[in-house]
Order: structure tokens, then sequence, then C-alpha cells
């Protein structure tokens, strides 16, 4: 499996929050999640209800996207993630390592019965104005 990266996965693991974009009958939306990152898996771990709009789409079509970002009050301060990847149900011991991944850093979250997901990850473009104008940083799941 290809590598992230290092910078990339520190800057992912900095942050707690993404965006979750989806598609079905082209129609696109999306939502904000809490995530937590599974390093050797280059995957992110989500909770939702099967209910949400989202899940619903997903379940249509499998092939999301979105982004982690900072808040940049400036152009010398832009950093952030865009991603693509497939979002999956874990089962098994990936569900069992999910689960933990999520509750250590999200622990109030054991009390919740929404489903954990996967957002496997298929690309990764990360741009850090710090890298140089118009540098990025591209991974591809080979």
């Amino acid at each position: 499996m290809a590598v992230l990266d290092p910078r990339v996965v520190e800057f992912i693991h900095e942050h707690y929050v993404l965006t979750l974009a989806t598609s079905f009958e082209e129609e696109p939306y999306c939502t904000s999640c809490f995530f937590s990152f599974l390093d050797e898996e280059n995957s992110f771990v989500v909770l939702s209800d099967k209910d949400t709009r989202h899940i619903r789409d997903a379940s249509h079509n499998i092939f999301v996207a979105g982004t982690i970002h900072n808040e940049a009050r400036s152009y010398d301060q832009v950093r952030g993630v865009q991603y693509q990847g497939i979002l999956i149900e874990p089962t098994g011991e990936l569900f069992q390592k999910a689960r933990k991944a999520y509750l250590t850093k999200f622990p109030t979250a054991v009390i919740s019965t929404s489903t954990l997901w996967l957002i496997d990850l298929t690309f990764v473009k990360m741009t850090d104005i710090k890298l140089g104008n118009g540098k990025k940083i591209l991974w591809k799941k080979l």
C-alpha cells in the first residue's frame, strides 16, 4: 500500500472535523463530521446514523470526497487536504480497530447508537502555502 506523506498525516491528526461530500442522482450534498484516522489503512473513521442524507446517498454511490482545512486568516496560512475515497461500513477486526481509534479521540461517543463508517482514501491532495506557491503534495492509492 502506498504510504501517505508524513506531513499529510501530521496535518490530518491535528484536526477533528472533515467535510464529506456525496452525490446521488446528479444531486450533490455535503456535511461536516468528526473523524479519527487509521494511519495503516489510510482511512478516516466517522460516526453517522444510517438515515442521514449523506449515508443514504452513499448507499447508492459509495464514492465520496471532502476536505479538511485550517481557518486561514491570510494567504500565508493556507493549508488543507482534499480527498476522494470509498465509504464502507467496517466489520470484524477492522470495526474493532476503527471503534478504538474513534473512542480514543472522542470518548463521549461511547454512548452513541450511530454507525461507524470508514472512508477508504483513494486520492489525497494537500495544499500548504509554506511549500511554495502552487506546490502540492499528491497521493493516490495504488
